[in-house]
């Protein structure tokens, strides 16, 4: 799952780019405004954590900006800032949640799931399908009840799938997901992943759709 965290602080910043890539998550890390503001234009991110005291761009302006473009990207809001005007201020202006700073990372990395479930329309942590149970949580994939040994981008791949059933998902889309601007992606990277999904589970479960992508078909 791809995420801009958007934050100047470069002690702060550091720590949690190191802590979100730990639960995998493709971290794009920004400390201007101005840029995180041009980047959320020309990128397509799943979640997004937002600094509000920016330089060159105060984060409530991007977060405006963001919502007047109709992108609907969860987003969580960091601030120091804890009265009630501000937090009302900034959920009126579109931020889905809040953590104060000081924060433990366990706290972010729930919150961020949280919004990740809303956000695909599930209210229950788990997603199921055919006998395959997925915890984003603790990163486990079951099936049958048989735990399933997967790499990061192996669960990265079928969390992205199985949370778009029905929809057929191309091979860019997938990449674009699953890399930050600092990855080296060969060009047969998610094929070969696929593969091995294939392999470790029903080969049947994710179809190919020739010159389009993949696709976990609905029951």
């Amino acid at each position: 799952m791809r995420l801009l965290l958007v934050e100047d602080d470069e002690i702060l910043g550091d720590g949690l780019v190191e802590g979100l890539k730990m639960e995998g998550y493709a971290v794009d890390w920004l400390t201007n405004g101005k840029l995180a503001n041009e980047a959320l234009k020309l990128n397509c991110y799943e979640l997004i954590v937002l600094d509000l005291n920016l330089p060159d761009m105060e984060g409530m302006d991007i977060l405006k900006a963001l919502r007047a473009r109709k992108d609907e990207t969860p987003v969580m809001v960091l601030t120091a800032k804890d009265t009630i005007p501000d937090r009302v201020l900034g959920l009126d202006s579109g931020a889905d949640d809040f953590v104060i700073k000081p924060f433990e990372l366990d706290e972010v990395c729930a919150r961020l799931r949280a919004l990740a479930r809303r956000n695909e329309g599930r209210s229950v942590p788990n997603i199921e399908y055919k006998g395959i149970v997925l915890d984003p949580a603790s990163h486990l994939v079951t099936w049958n009840d048989a735990k399933i040994d997967l790499s990061q981008k192996e669960f990265e791949i079928l969390s992205f799938l199985m949370s778009n059933i029905g929809k057929v998902i191309s091979r860019a889309r997938l990449e674009e997901s699953l890399y930050s601007w600092d990855s080296d992606v060969e060009s047969n990277t998610v094929e070969v992943h696929i593969h091995h999904l294939r392999k470790k589970l029903d080969p049947s479960i994710i179809r190919t759709v020739r010159g389009v992508g993949y696709i976990i078909d609905e029951d």
